[in-house]
């Protein structure tokens, strides 16, 4: 079993779905949306699976509405910060 290859964070997929759905991709460069993707994140609780599919068949609908909102949440926050970092940059 390789790690980092076997389980990952849920949460990075419907980070990067949203962010995708957002198109920060081509507000921000790869290095700030890198950036963006580690500070929202950190503010997310991990939730580490092996497969998709596992998550999809367990969560309730109520826990995938909240887990979109707090991604959702954490992306504003992360913009809001980089937003201040370019600001004094």
């Amino acid at each position: 079993m390789r790690l980092h290859d076997d389980i990952h964070n849920y949460y990075e997929k419907i980070v990067t779905d949203h962010i995708s759905k957002l198109k920060l991709d081509s507000v921000y460069n790869d290095d700030i949306l890198a950036d963006l993707c580690c500070t929202v994140l950190n503010q997310l609780p991990p939730r580490y699976i092996r497969y998709e599919v596992d998550m999809a068949f367990y969560l309730t609908l109520a826990e995938r509405n909240k887990m979109q909102q707090q991604v959702e949440q954490a992306i504003d926050i992360a913009i809001r910060e980089i937003s201040k970092k370019k600001a004094l940059s």
